[in-house]
């Protein structure tokens, strides 16, 4: 029987949808209809699953919030989502306190001693005080709600927000064929396709975003034992994989680097072996990182390229990366993926152009309140998640960049992500951003933030000449800025805007 983990709790999957299915009589009550949002600022905690899962049985649409927010950007989810309750951990209500929108419900969860332990809360912000709803009170008080929730729409999920302002992904309901096919992609992508029971899977991301938000309430559903980390840690990553025989994981390159960065003698402490099919996606994987990811953990590391919007259209497995070294794999069979120039022609392998693409059979979406920026993102027909790439001769895919970051300087195309990849190998250099700042003569110049490695000492000189070794001329950043730490996003992602801001501030262009 399937069951959800978090610390030392654990609640089974049956008792886990009988608490949703009561919840979901809850949200009856507060008058959350078909269409609805429910919006959920939490960290992975078991209540997670249940008011998701109660969401979906009436109809509602679960809105996970990402919970490092500021006031101002909570406010911004609360009302643009037209959230009709809110389920908070504990420590997270007061600072948005004043973002909750008048009279909108509040449900508190809460926060465990797992996650306290992991964040340092006090005891006393944890706890559920007065004046609170508590949630685990609030849904014993109703009876299990009878639907099947077989006319759950989905989540819907704010993109990052790495560019600007976050869109609500809003999918249309799916009609029971799209819903089993979207089941059988994303099966085959998280390699969920067979023996879902005996699986054993770690959600390590924040469930905020919409991998780990899937890859997680799927493996729920179909009866695997899910484990929740709190915040991912690399060698309790490993030791879980040991102790509970974990078959299945979902993870970012950032990940694999702190993973790999462990010392020698604490990699070689754990039994990996249980391990069957760890899929990674969200950001570029640097190939030093992923070559050394297969060689330790084997040839189980599988990558899949795709967007909130589109969902997962390309997939590469361990021994197809290994003699397409760079590439994301290619589309699924119900995937439309095209590389396309600026007239919607599409080119011929290794033509560099935008990536476009549509699973044939997902039901379509909307950003929520703002159908224009829906019908902005098409192209033939297809949707542009905004990446730069090109097709190989054997169909395999490659991205180059994303459209946003690309640099034009003096009328030449350059892709910081080609100049990252180089700045990773070098000694010393833990992270870095590449991205344009404002020049005068050439429009646009190239702009390095190097983060360096605990100890080490960089200068913008030796940073310049490494470079010029390995990257044309032009492309070697004209300046170069050092940061004890860089903006990044859970998922992995730098938060460019963050770091091109100051540059730009005032100017005309998109940050």
């Amino acid at each position: 029987m399937g069951e959800v983990i978090s610390g030392e709790r654990r609640i089974s999957t049956e008792a886990l949808n009988e608490r949703a299915a009561r919840a979901a009589s809850g949200f009856v009550s507060l008058g959350v209809g078909r269409g609805d949002t429910v919006a959920l600022y939490l960290r992975n905690d078991i209540p997670f699953f249940e008011a998701s899962t109660a969401a979906g049985l009436v109809g509602a649409y679960p809105t996970p919030v990402n919970w490092h927010y500021t006031e101002d950007e909570a406010r911004y989810l609360f009302e643009n989502s037209g959230a009709r309750a809110i389920v908070i951990h504990a420590d997270l209500l007061e600072p948005v306190r004043n973002a909750i929108p008048e009279g909108v419900p509040v449900l508190v969860v809460e926060t465990p001693p797992e996650i306290a332990s992991t964040y340092g809360i006090d005891p006393a912000r944890r706890a559920i005080r007065e004046g609170m709803t508590d949630w685990s009170a609030w849904l014993e008080g109703f009876e299990p709600h009878s639907g099947d929730g077989s006319g759950a729409p989905g989540t819907i999920i704010y993109t990052s927000g790495t560019t600007g302002r976050p869109k609500g992904v809003r999918r249309h309901p799916p009609s029971a064929e799209q819903m089993a096919v979207s089941a059988a992609i994303l099966g085959r992508n998280f390699g969920f396709a067979a023996d879902a029971a005996n699986i054993v899977t770690v959600v390590a991301g924040p469930m905020y975003h919409s991998a780990p938000n899937a890859y997680g309430l799927i493996a729920a559903r179909l009866g695997a034992k899910v484990i929740l980390q709190a915040r991912f840690d690399a060698e309790d990553l490993l030791r879980l994989i040991e102790t509970e025989k974990v078959t299945h994981i979902h993870m970012v390159p950032i990940m694999f680097n702190r993973l790999i960065k462990l010392p020698e003698d604490v990699k070689a402490r754990y039994d990996l072996s249980s391990l069957r099919d760890v899929v990674h996606a969200a950001a570029p994987c640097p190939p030093p990182t992923k070559r050394a990811m297969i060689e330790w953990w084997g040839p189980v590391i599988n990558e899949y390229y795709g967007s909130t919007e589109t969902g997962a259209v390309v997939h590469c497995t361990s021994e197809q990366w290994l003699s397409h070294p760079g590439t994301v794999g290619k589309p699924f069979p119900e995937a439309d993926v095209r590389v396309i120039d600026a007239a919607g022609n599409s080119l011929p392998p290794r033509e560099i152009g935008e990536v476009v693409a549509k699973v044939r059979t997902m039901a379509d979406f909307t950003y929520h309140g703002d159908d224009q920026k829906r019908r902005d993102s098409e192209k033939v027909g297809l949707i542009a998640p905004g990446d730069i790439g090109y097709f190989d001769e054997d169909g395999f895919l490659y991205l180059c960049d994303r459209a946003k970051d690309m640099i034009i300087s003096g009328g030449v195309n350059i892709y910081p992500a080609e100049i990252e990849a180089e700045l990773h190998k070098m000694p010393g250099v833990a992270d870095c951003g590449v991205f344009g700042i404002p020049d005068e003569e050439y429009g646009e110049a190239v702009c390095a933030v190097v983060q360096p490695s605990p100890g080490a000492t960089l200068t913008e000189a030796e940073v310049k000449a490494y470079l010029r070794g390995l990257i044309a001329g032009y492309k070697v950043p004209k300046r170069v800025d050092f940061h004890a730490e860089l903006p990044r996003e859970d998922s992995g992602k730098i938060f460019k805007r963050k770091l091109r801001e100051p540059f730009w501030q005032g100017l005309d262009r998109r940050i």
